[in-house]
């Protein structure tokens, strides 16, 4: 009962919060490259000067003998995504937030976002298996309960699959879509999966995403993971693999070959990113998020 308490607790603070830096400074702000262009079918009529001569049927008009063209209305709402990564390294956290509590707060704006500019929001928690799907739909209550599942849900598993996760979307998402990827990319370039679809690569698997969607990766980064301290002996452990490798962190040489293979790491990503054409914003677990979200939004709509 306290458990259920504290996540309901939990949920509430994490609305406050959300809707008060929406009001502020979130106010359509993340709007989509597709916004504006799903189209429907509503009606067909008879040519006239000036329509687009790419609107014609042509069926039609062979059969009647005079051109018609194909009307259509456009779709004005956007389906927003928050695809979660939930495997074992989002548990980690050097400083007060885990990455998977932090990626909570920026996702819950995110959704109030899409609500205040009426548009549907709708979850993916992921691993190396999708842990749980919620379809973009409306409302408040939808909203609280994206919240309390990204709070709450328990992962089955603890690795790590995007490009698995991101093939679901694609089959799953039948209209295009602002899907928002939360990850580490820690795992990104290796190869542990089970399945076919998993093994895909993931830049391919991300380009396609974007292809038929928006897709904006969000990169959670904690500081430590960049920047070894001077802690003297250390063990340290893979979470998701069980894998354990000691070293000396007193040593200067540990430490920079620590920084110089996170660097590495990050460049190597960065470029992936690049050539799969996709937006990437990196946050700093450690530091606030909505003026960063705000700068790159507005950057979005000014390019």
């Amino acid at each position: 009962m306290l458990r259920i308490l504290d996540i309901l607790e939990q949920v509430r603070r994490i609305e406050l919060r959300a809707n008060r830096l929406v009001n502020d400074t979130m106010v359509g702000a993340y709007l989509s490259f597709f916004r504006g262009r799903g189209l429907d079918f509503e009606e067909l009529r008879e040519y006239i000067p000036g329509d687009d001569v790419r609107d014609i049927d042509w069926n039609v008009t062979y059969r009647l003998g005079r051109p018609f063209v194909k009307k259509f209305r456009e779709e004005r709402e956007l389906g927003v995504v928050l695809a979660v990564d939930i495997s074992a390294s989002s548990q980690f956290g050097s400083q007060g937030l885990t990455k998977r509590e932090f990626a909570v707060e920026v996702a819950a704006t995110l959704a109030f976002s899409a609500a205040k500019s009426c548009d549907k929001a709708g979850l993916l928690l992921f691993t190396d298996r999708t842990e749980l799907f919620l379809p973009p739909r409306k409302g408040r209550r939808h909203l609280l309960r994206i919240i309390r599942e990204m709070l709450a849900f328990q992962a089955h598993h603890a690795g790590t699959d995007i490009p698995s996760a991101l093939g679901f979307l694609n089959h799953a998402l039948p209209r295009r879509s602002l899907v928002f990827l939360f990850t580490d990319f820690l795992h990104s370039f290796e190869n542990e999966t089970r399945n076919s679809v998993s093994r895909r690569d993931m830049v391919q698997e991300i380009g396609l995403t974007n292809a038929r969607h928006d897709l904006v990766c969000v990169h959670l980064c904690d500081p430590r993971e960049q920047n070894m301290p001077d802690a003297g002996l250390l063990t340290l452990e893979d979470i998701e693999t069980g894998e354990l490798v000691e070293l000396d962190s007193a040593r200067g040489s540990v430490r920079d070959q620590y920084a110089r293979f996170n660097a590495s790491r990050l460049a190597t990503l960065d470029r992936a990113l690049r050539r799969a054409g996709v937006d990437t914003l990196r946050l700093n677990i450690t530091e606030p998020y909505a003026q960063v979200l705000q700068h790159f939004f507005e950057h979005r709509r000014w390019r």
